[in-house]
């Protein structure tokens, strides 16, 4: 099976504390010899993870990317299955949070969303299996560790996987600029699947029939709308608040 690559300190220090039996292979910076670096590698001697010297030119040709002397070979991260999510939703203990992206392509909003998902709390993020952002190395270091810790569950038909969730008790609140409910009026506080739509487009039509609800995040200047990772942030961290409010 042909390796994927982990790359720079976060990322790779996060793979080595939640699943290290993904690394197959650590390839470090030819010379660096920092503290941040030897307590990386302390880690990776104690589980029997190979540490090979490399020059920067490989690690360039590998990470494409800012990879801080670091690059680790690993098993390829899997994205979960419809089977995956209906297995959680039936242990879920408490309110189910989970977050949906229609039509997100880019890893870097991915990895950025998925970071913020773990913040938050988010039990899974979603997304079609077609037209989404790769579980790719890109992904990964922005994720920063969430990768590891936050499923990310595609699936064939996204409007079927929406009505699973309602059939779980799961609200489904979509996002778009045009309706008249702002997000802080809105009642976010029981099981909820916030659903993000891609950049300019917006959710898919189909997906937008299937929501419970629309939102839309109050905009005070000149600029209309925000990037989908940071309006992303806004939404679930003011589902967080409306949660701790009323409990």
């Amino acid at each position: 099976m042909k390796a994927d690559i982990t790359y720079g300190i976060h990322a790779v220090s996060a793979l080595l504390e939640r699943d290290p039996k993904r690394v197959r292979r650590l390839l470090v910076l030819e010379g660096r010899h920092d503290n941040r670096l030897r307590a990386l590698l302390e880690r990776a001697r104690e589980a029997g993870i190979q540490v090979k010297s490399t020059p920067r030119a490989r690690l360039d040709e590998l990470a494409g990317g800012v990879h801080q002397g670091v690059v680790a070979e690993t098993t390829p991260l899997q994205a979960g299955s419809e089977k995956d999510l209906e297995r959680l939703l039936e242990n879920l203990e408490g309110p189910a949070l989970m977050l949906v992206l229609d039509g997100v392509t880019d890893p870097h909003n991915l990895g950025a969303c998925l970071r913020t998902a773990d913040a938050t709390g988010v039990q899974a993020v979603i997304a079609p299996r077609d037209k989404s952002a790769p579980l790719n190395a890109t992904a990964i270091k922005v994720a920063c560790g969430a990768a590891e810790s936050v499923p990310y569950i595609q699936v064939t038909n996204l409007a079927r996987t929406l009505e699973l969730l309602k059939s779980y008790g799961v609200w489904i609140t979509g996002t778009a600029g045009e309706t008249d409910l702002e997000l802080f009026d809105a009642d976010l506080s029981g099981s909820t699947a916030l659903v993000m739509g891609a950049e300019g487009k917006g959710m898919r039509r189909l997906t937008r029939e299937h929501c419970d609800q629309l939102v839309r995040i109050p905009m005070a200047g000149s600029v209309s709308s925000l990037n989908v990772s940071v309006a992303t942030g806004v939404c679930l961290f003011e589902i967080v608040r409306q949660r701790n409010t009323r409990r």
